[in-house]
This record gives C-alpha cells, structure tokens and sequence, in this order.
C-alpha cells in the first residue's frame, strides 16, 4: 500500500494518468482494475479513472509492492554547464537567451549540455527544483529553435503556467519576432509571403512550393527589411505567421534570398567568404498580448523581452529598436 498527496504541479491531471507516471510498473489496465475493486482511493473514498486532482489530496493505493515502485528521481541535469544567459524571471516564468549551437533538448548523441538541463540546474541550485519533491512536474520549456539559431526561449517553472503559456502560444497571444541576415536585398522590402511547405523527415529537410498538395501544409512568413550593409546584404525582421519547421530558412532561399549561414538551404561557398559560422538567425524578441483569461500570468500582459547579444548585428550599421 502506498499514500501519496498531491503537490501544486500535479493537481489537475487525470488519476489514473498521475499513477502510471508516479508509478511507472501500474499500466492502465492494472488502474483501472484497481479502481473498479476500489483498492484506489481519494481521501478515504472510491474514485473513477477520469477524475481531476486537486492540490492536497491524498491519493491511496492498494497493491503490491512491487507494481509501486516510485519513479527514480533524474538528476543527469547537474552534469550540464553553469552558463546560462537569463532575460527575464520571475516565480512562474523563466526567459532563456540561447546561444547557437546549443541543443534545446536531448537528442541521439545523449549529452547532457542542453538548454533544459542548464535551466534545471540553474533552478536547482537556488533551491526552486528539487526532482525528489516533484511527482510528475520538470520544469519545461514553452518553445524551442533550432541548435544553430540563437534567441529567447520560454521555461515554465510550474504546471499551471506551463498550461496557460501553451495555451497562448497556441492562439497566438503570444508574438515571438526573428532577426535574420540574408543574401541580397528582397523586393519588395515588406511583404506578406504565402506558400505551402512539405518536411521530409528521412533527409531532415522541407521543400516549398507555391502549389497546395494533400502532403504540404500552408506557412505564411512576414517581414521588412531594415537595412543593407556595404556587401549588399540585408537585415530582416521576421513575424512567422505560421510556425513551420525550417520556415524562415526555408521561406526566404526560395524567394532567392537564403540565411547567411545556412548551409542547408543557402550556400557554403557564399557562407565562408563572408564568415558565418551559424545560420544568421535569432528569435530576438517576444510580445505578451493577451486576449483570454492568463490566470497566474496575467500581470505580463502588456509587456515585451528583447536579446540584447545579437551576434551578426556588428556586420550592418542600424540598431534594432
């Protein structure tokens, strides 16, 4: 038998959710048999697989002790570097400045220098994380760029804003804005782009075109330029309108004006002689809009973050404002 009560970051989910994951060996078919013999219960009473936590109850559990073994707590994230380059923090949020080259989450290659582990291990040693206290709560991150591009990501420290941030960013209540250098100068110099984009998974690679096929998904890409530096290339501010993956690399080569950078879609040659390590991209900027109900968040309404530490922004003479 075990006894568990439910924290802050757990109250809201489904039961019988919450126990496969505080309890990786109860598969669902176990909970549910368990519930039906009532040898689940909260506070005291019968339960049903459907119902919603709530912080404070007390959650029991009748079943052998080997089926309730807790999850092990992860700790992989101390191993991560210290840097980290914070924007902004509070209580519920967290803005991250990522450096290019960094991975946002583990891949295949299993290390543990990632964006996450950093922020974790950051939160950890200021005693705001503790895996041990945590039943089924990491902090996580809201949105995520590409290892080679730079920029602000969002971490959730909490459930619940981690729940509402997801929300927003879903309805665009959120505006997330990019700088990008590129090859030449776009005509015209603000436009609305319209076209369909088709990602290939085996070659990690999309394909756009201007024709709409069952396999291609619609991608809409604002921008302006703000300015043409002496070697004829331009500084861009981009609105992704829809969110693809590869959209503004992939967007802009099409037009005839690839990233600076971006081997992938531009070129290598053109890459070394003007020296650009990394594709020349950067989420720069974030605007907090809100049109619903934001809950605990709702004192950003109103405001916006900007990345100061623009690494390709010395190679034209404007200042973003």
């Amino acid at each position: 038998m075990r006894t568990v009560t439910v924290g802050r970051n757990s109250a809201g989910q489904r039961i019988d959710r919450f126990l496969q994951k505080t309890f990786p060996a109860l598969s669902q078919g176990i909970i549910c048999r368990l519930i039906r013999k009532k040898d689940i219960k909260v506070g005291g009473k019968r339960t049903e697989p459907a119902y919603k936590l709530c912080e404070g109850d007390v959650v029991t559990v009748y079943a052998p002790d080997e089926l309730l073994a807790e999850k092990t707590a992860e700790r992989g994230f101390m191993d991560a570097p210290d840097a980290l380059s914070v924007i902004y923090e509070d209580e519920n949020i967290l803005l991250a400045d990522k450096e290019p080259g960094l991975l946002v989450h583990e891949d295949d290659g299993g290390s543990a220098d990632t964006l996450i582990n950093r922020i974790k291990k950051y939160l950890a040693g200021k005693g705001e994380y503790t895996p041990e206290d945590e039943q089924c709560f990491a902090p996580a991150l809201c949105n995520r760029i590409d290892r080679n591009t730079g920029g602000i990501v969002i971490a959730a420290k909490n459930a619940e804003s981690l729940r509402i941030l997801n929300q927003k960013i879903r309805d665009r209540e959120l505006t997330k804005l990019y700088l990008c250098a590129v090859q030449g100068v776009p005509e015209p110099r603000e436009a609305e782009l319209r076209a369909y984009l088709f990602k290939d998974s085996s070659e990690n690679k999309v394909i756009i075109s201007d024709r709409k096929t069952p396999e291609n998904r619609t991608i809409v890409t604002k921008y302006r330029v703000l300015d043409v530096n002496a070697g004829g290339d331009s500084l861009l501010e981009v609105d992704l309108i829809t969110g693809r993956t590869h959209q503004i690399r992939a967007h802009m080569a099409y037009i005839g004006h690839p990233l600076l950078g971006d081997g992938k879609y531009g070129s290598n040659r053109v890459n070394k002689e003007k020296g650009y390590k990394y594709q020349a991209l950067y989420s720069y900027k974030l605007k907090f809009r809100f049109t619903t109900d934001a809950g605990i968040l709702a004192y950003l309404d109103g405001r916006e973050f900007e990345a100061k530490n623009i690494w390709f922004l010395d190679r034209f003479k404007k200042d973003v404002e």
